[in-house]
């Protein structure tokens, strides 16, 4: 008979997640993983397998909740100069106002690409389908845009963005300069009169 699981997993892997956040995956220690979760590894590796399962269910769980929620603006119907400005700017807020103690300080997907997806090719492809996702929702909400002009401004901008969240660690000041210099770019491709 299989061991009844005692905790609640969204819980657990939102507390793995703001670790692997912090201190990637390399950094964050079975024992860390213990104390930000309150549960014990034996029962973290029967519910997700390994601590790299427990990382890739952290991963699913910061796409679904952070990442695709701040996208969606840029996929819907008609979005435009306005949710691009909103995107950059909720960023560049987000990154102004978080305590520099949070654990949260930039992307968990981009912070992975400089440590585990150097050398782990299914991390690679996660960081990699990331950066297509975000331009793919850039690119929609430049629909009617110039086409020659719009895969460079898409480049671009997503180029600024990660950039971005990755100097949030370590200089806040010139991330939030990044991504100001984004929503300039927006403003300067397409006028207030175009959305």
């Amino acid at each position: 008979m299989g061991r009844l699981q005692t905790f609640d997993s969204t819980t657990v892997v939102q507390a793995a997640r703001d670790l692997f956040w912090n201190f990637g995956f390399d950094g964050a220690s079975l024992g860390d993983l213990e104390e930000a979760t309150g549960v014990n590894r034996s029962s973290l590796y029967h519910a997700f397998g390994s601590k790299r399962g427990l990382f890739d269910a952290a991963v699913s769980d910061y796409l679904d909740t952070v990442i695709r929620p701040r996208l969606r603006g840029l996929t819907l119907a008609g979005a435009g100069r306005d949710a691009l400005l909103t995107y950059f700017d909720g960023l560049r807020h987000a990154v102004d106002t978080l305590p520099e103690d949070s654990p949260r300080r930039g992307c968990l997907l981009v912070n992975a690409a400089a440590g585990l997806a150097a050398h782990d090719e299914p991390a690679r492809a996660v960081v990699d389908a990331y950066r297509a996702e975000l331009s793919a929702a850039l690119r929609h909400a430049f629909a009617g845009s110039d086409p020659a002009l719009v895969d460079e401004r898409v480049r671009t901008l997503a180029s600024l963005s990660m950039s971005a969240m990755l100097l949030a660690r370590v200089n806040r000041e010139e991330a939030a300069a990044l991504l100001s210099t984004a929503a300039e770019q927006v403003r300067a491709w397409l006028p207030s009169t175009q959305s």
